[in-house]
């Protein structure tokens, strides 16, 4: 019996090619192949929203997804936001409006709202609470993110 695959993908633009076990889920080869340990585990059933990265532009929950699902794929997580030393939009904002208090769901929410704000550059208020309510935060009360969402948004209108 073959419980293993090699596969080939990209990680914030950085080339991967693995041995993986094939029930190993996409979180934990982020976290322990890899060694990129800002995708979170909270629930482990695609519930809570923590484990969030961009595959191929859609956000995607990374507890739900095996390793070798994302052979040939492009792959974000929050690691890759920040450029050249500096903040990632949203990361600015979330800071700004206080849009993470412990901070365990924040990378979660910001990889959300990134390949949210790729594909629907000009939302409405409503729009963005509506897609970050499938995310789950105890600490926030949610205002200062959907704020973040919303600072970035307008400034990229206005861009």
């Amino acid at each position: 019996m073959h419980d293993r695959r090699r596969v080939r993908f990209r990680v914030n633009g950085e080339e991967h090619d693995l041995d993986l076990p094939v029930r190993r889920t996409l979180a934990d080869v982020l976290r322990h192949d890899i060694g990129l340990t800002g995708t979170h585990l909270g629930c482990e059933h695609g519930v809570c929203g923590a484990c969030t990265v961009v595959l191929d532009g859609d956000a995607v929950r990374s507890c739900l997804l095996f390793g070798v699902q994302v052979d040939g794929c492009q792959v974000e997580t929050v690691e890759g936001l920040a450029r050249d030393g500096a903040l990632h939009p949203l990361q600015e904002a979330f800071s700004a409006t206080h849009g993470l208090q412990c901070g365990f769901c924040t990378p979660g929410f910001l990889m959300l709202a990134k390949a949210y704000l790729d594909a629907n550059p000009h939302p409405d208020p409503a729009e963005i609470r509506e897609v970050l309510s499938s995310n789950l935060c105890r600490c926030t009360g949610y205002q200062g993110i959907v704020e973040a969402v919303s600072r970035v948004a307008a400034a990229g209108a206005e861009a």
